[in-house]
């Protein structure tokens, strides 16, 4: 394998080994193909052994695509090169080095949920009510905080008003909460190897021997302990090549940092630098548009993408009265590209600045029967009964867990209450004992004989799976566990209908540890825990699935799609109004809005609307935003959109409430029969196999003739008959 398929510059880039190396990677440009291609190189010119080299990236989904690709580079199925995202780098680590930050190693990994599961628990014992500080608000505080380096001291140094002193002792008493609970929230994962390079320099120099060159993907998102933990690493011999794009740095708001890539050269003063302006995604319309926006940030590295796919189609601008309207109108687009260019439903994505704007176009979707996918919405493994399994068995890996016990001591129903709980917790404090461990003598506690009983089944259960936890394989131990705890006897016994579901999805959790096994044979039930905990949305999202899909535009990134649509275009909308509060803010909007038109390979249609129902229910008039007059009108193809309904808007100003009335244009239904033989806009012909209800309530059940079975309402669907 050569280097032959790589352009000049990316040969350039892939080629320049000896000192710091800063790549510009525009969008589309190839940056995965030249850091896989890196890989290649340093290893099969042997100057450096696969063990010597840490590849950093932002998702697993990333990590896995590259390492199967620098392996299919180099005809192997076996290559001991560390590549992950910093998360689940850094957990490995400190695993591996706990016991010098008097960690154990079975850390538990909190994710949100957990995190503010414990801010509650935290919260009530200092008697802070949630009007004063609510859970959530002391999450994102701390995590900012942590993103930001800052310890409880150095903040409570700057506190000033009572709401920020009680967040520093929130914050204090958090922290101290997860150690009392062996637990590290993810802001942790990358604090904790700083600690342990600060305390133990010998450790350091351990891994800046272990890792001689280091590659790093998306560094424009790189926060500041990430941005320290990789100097550190590379400080004695400079070897790092990082990879990025500071149009493409959309994360500040959870703390990512894009001076860590603009001001990379001021760092390492040695570095030489590459700019990849080669595009293989996009036309050059879309190229075009995208930087005529993101040109106006004062703060970025000036590029000039070349689309290698030709000029395309102009960008398709449509007005809406509303976000029915616009919904109808991206279905109505979709219909043509369907029809006249034989597109199939994965090939369209429909971006959106927040996730509660999905709503109107899933139930659009839904009537109109588009298979469609949300990335970003209830991920398999946070649903409540998955997650009350995955409870149980990070309870058995880790007795310390207090909030994994206090989910499940209840589950299935055992009779045991808070009020029960308080009597632990405040047992556990008089005689200095973990809560778990109160649970083995619960006879002294002033509680009924049944509770006492069922709190000592309970400690003896995961007591048992605690000890079996070396001699049982994850997926053995888990089974068993499960089924002796009652999970699925409960689901299975009920009349719930949803419950079977419930049922369904257990199983499902039961067969992924399976799976696990079988790829790694050698793992752990922690292996498995810490796998689950760092997956990100990104990471299940399946695109063979041939359906439109749906998500947020944070959520597209690295991501592209044939065609493309961002709605929502409205000022205060996209960009935010918050955002529009500092200057930093608005140029971090200017370069999601880049991200969002840079995903799509052949078209774009931007949508905004003229009135739209906000946060409260109320309607507000809506302007374009002004990126979209940002955009040069030479690149605009501005298209007329009229749907079935008409919406009035009756008074209102931008800033009073508005009214809306909605009326239906005259429209006349066929009267269906089953039998009787229709078409489809996008579906085809097919054939009406049942049907219920009359006029505008009419739903019939359509086979089409590809196989495939609807259920549509008829005023939405749009069917016509054929002979």
């Amino acid at each position: 394998m050569s280097l032959k398929q790589l352009n000049k510059i990316q040969r350039a880039a892939v080629e320049a080994t000896d000192g710091p190396i800063l790549i510009f990677a525009g969008a589309g440009s190839g940056k995965t193909r030249v850091l896989t291609h890196k890989m290649f190189y340093l290893i099969s010119e042997e100057l450096y052994k696969p063990d010597n080299i840490l590849a950093m990236t932002f998702t697993n989904k990333a990590a896995k695509e590259m390492k199967e690709r620098v392996m299919e580079l180099l005809d192997t199925d076996n290559l001991p090169i560390t590549i992950g995202t910093f998360h689940s780098v850094c957990a490995r680590l400190l695993r591996i080095e706990a016991k010098h930050l008097d960690l154990s190693p079975q850390f538990a990994i909190y994710d949100v949920q957990d995190q503010l599961d414990l801010l509650k628990v935290t919260l009530k014992k200092m008697n802070i009510t949630k009007d004063t500080l609510a859970p959530n608000h002391a999450r994102n505080q701390i995590s900012y905080f942590k993103s930001k380096m800052i310890t409880p001291s150095a903040q409570a140094r700057k506190a000033r008003t009572i709401l920020e002193k009680t967040i520093v002792e929130v914050y204090s008493a958090y922290q101290k909460g997860l150690r009392e609970n062996g637990a590290l929230d993810f802001d942790d994962l990358l604090l904790y190897p700083l600690e342990l390079f600060d305390k133990h320099p010998k450790i350091l120099k351990k891994y800046q021997n272990k890792w001689k060159y280091i590659l790093v993907d998306e560094y424009q998102d790189t926060n500041r302990p990430q941005f320290h933990f990789l100097t550190r690493l590379s400080k004695n011999n400079h070897q790092i090549c990082v990879v990025g794009d500071d149009d493409q740095s959309i994360y500040g708001w959870r703390g990512a940092d894009v001076s860590n890539i603009l001001d990379f050269e001021k760092f390492f003063p040695s570095c030489r630098i590459f700019t990849l302006e080669k595009n293989y995604r996009s036309t050059q319309q879309i190229l075009d548009a995208a930087t005529s926006v993101v040109t106006n940030n004062d703060r970025r590295t000036e590029k000039n993408l070349i689309a290698a796919n030709g000029s395309g189609e102009l960008i398709g601008l449509m007005e809406t009265r509303d976000e029915l309207e616009e919904a109808d109108c991206i279905i109505s687009v979709l219909e043509k590209e369907i029809k006249l260019k034989k597109r199939t439903f994965s090939d369209f994505a429909v971006l959106y600045r927040t996730n509660a704007q999905s709503r109107s176009m899933e139930d659009s979707f839904r009537r109109m029967g588009i298979p469609y996918n949300i990335v970003g919405s209830i991920r398999f493994y946070s649903r409540k009964e998955v997650k009350d399994v995955l409870a149980y068995l990070r309870l058995v890996v880790n007795l310390r867990d207090t909030i994994s016990l206090r989910r499940i001591v209840n589950f299935p129903p055992r009779g045991i209450g808070m009020k029960t709980m308080d009597k632990c917790v405040q047992q556990s404090v008089i005689d200095k004992i973990e809560l778990f461990d109160v649970l083995e003598n619960a006879g002294k506690l002033s509680i009924r004989g049944k509770q006492s009983e069922s709190l000592s089944s309970f400690y003896e259960l995961i007591k048992k799976y605690h000890d079996l936890r070396k001699k049982l394989s994850a997926n053995e131990l888990s089974r068993s566990l499960i089924e002796e705890a009652g999970v699925l006897k409960l689901f299975k016994k009920s009349t719930d209908p949803d419950d079977q579901e419930r049922y369904e999805n257990v199983v499902e959790l039961l067969n992924s540890i399976d799976e696990f096994c079988q790829k790694r044979p050698d793992s752990t039930l922690s292996d498995f825990l810490e796998e689950v905990s760092l997956l990100s949305d990104i990471d299940h999202w399946n695109d063979s699935d041939n359906r439109v899909t749906l998500m947020t535009v944070h959520s597209s990134k690295g991501l592209e799609f044939p065609v493309v649509f961002v709605s929502g275009l409205d000022d205060g909308l996209f960009p935010l109004y918050k955002a529009l509060e500092t200057k930093e803010g608005l140029e971090e909007e200017r370069r999601l809005f880049y991200v969002a038109l840079t995903r799509a390979q052949e078209r774009v249609f931007l949508l905004y609307a003229t009135n739209r129902r906000r946060m409260g229910g109320e309607n507000v008039l809506g302007m374009p935003s002004r990126f979209i007059g940002e955009i040069p009108n030479d690149f605009l193809d501005r298209i007329q959109f009229e749907s079935a309904l008409t919406r009035r808007v009756i008074g209102g100003s931008l800033q009073k409430k508005t009214k809306v009335t909605v009326m239906r244009t005259v429209t006349t239904f066929d009267d269906f029969k089953a039998g009787d033989m229709v078409e489809h806009s996008i579906f085809g012909p097919g054939k009406i196999m049942v049907l219920s209800g009359t006029g505008e309530n009419q739903r019939v059940g359509v086979v089409f003739k590809d196989g495939t079975k609807k259920k549509l309402i008829v005023k939405y669907a749009n069917l016509k008959k054929i002979s």
